[in-house]
């Protein structure tokens, strides 16, 4: 595990699960939500996993489960890989209240066992901000790579490069290629006098075309690039979504 990982590990392990809790409810409370309409879970990627009963996918940087859960209940075998013992803790009570089961290894992305899941997996899905906490985009993408079945598909969402221009007032160059530290996603939603106790999170920026030229390279043949507009329908560039095969 490198440095930038360690500090990253140290940052999602601090008050994760209290975050989640916060913002989505008990699992027991997200359960319910789930459970009346899995499919819907997976938002604007539902078209990709309409029919995946028996697929072995791989939830990489999967968070609190919030998609694995999803998935799994419609009828995939379901890995998740993710670097924080909290974000475990919330994924394993949700898939136990959702009466369903997914494997979830606590591990950097980096140190995955390529010997043991590799050519493994039908399907890959990256979604919610995840490439800016890896320094070399290219290693990464080979790991994905790696993962993959012949014929298996990527999806890979993630926030799109000029989303932190758009109506800001940012002074970081969008040709930027060094580390920085960052506030952790969810410090914002804990009261101001406890946000310094926050540890930074450190991560790089890449542009589109780092990004899309990496998927190209590391041999996956690039399907379809979308970009959608902001949460809210903000007329602005805010994710994109790519489908990849290999």
């Amino acid at each position: 595990m490198n440095d930038q990982s360690r500090k990253n590990k140290i940052a999602w392990e601090y008050r994760a699960y209290e975050f989640w809790t916060q913002r989505d409810g008990s699992p027991q409370e997200k359960t319910k939500v789930i459970l009346k309409d899995p499919l819907a879970a997976l938002k604007k990627h539902q078209p990709y996993f309409e029919k995946i009963e028996g697929k072995k996918i791989a939830n990489l940087c999967g968070s609190n489960g919030r998609k694995a859960v999803p998935l799994a209940l419609l009828g995939a075998d379901v890995t998740v890989f993710d670097i924080s013992e909290e974000n475990k803790r919330y994924a394993m009570e949700l898939a136990e209240h959702a009466n369903t089961s997914i494997q979830y290894i606590v591990t950097d992305i980096y140190d995955i066992d390529l010997d043991k899941f590799g050519g493994h997996f039908d399907i890959l899905y990256l979604e919610g901000g995840i490439l800016h906490y890896f320094s070399e985009i290219d290693p990464f993408m080979y790991i994905l790579f790696s993962l993959l079945n012949d014929e298996g598909i990527m999806v890979l969402s993630d926030f799109h490069p000029l989303r932190k221009f758009v109506n800001s007032q940012n002074q970081s160059g969008y040709f930027d290629t060094e580390l920085r530290n960052g506030d952790l996603a969810y410090k914002h939603f804990f009261e101001e006098d406890e946000q310094q106790d926050f540890p930074d999170v450190v991560v790089k920026s890449y542009t589109l075309s780092e990004i899309i030229n990496s998927v190209i390279s590391s041999s996956f043949t690039l399907k379809k690039f979308d970009e959608h507009r902001g949460w809210k329908n903000e007329n602005i560039p805010w994710e994109f979504t790519i489908l990849a095969v290999k």
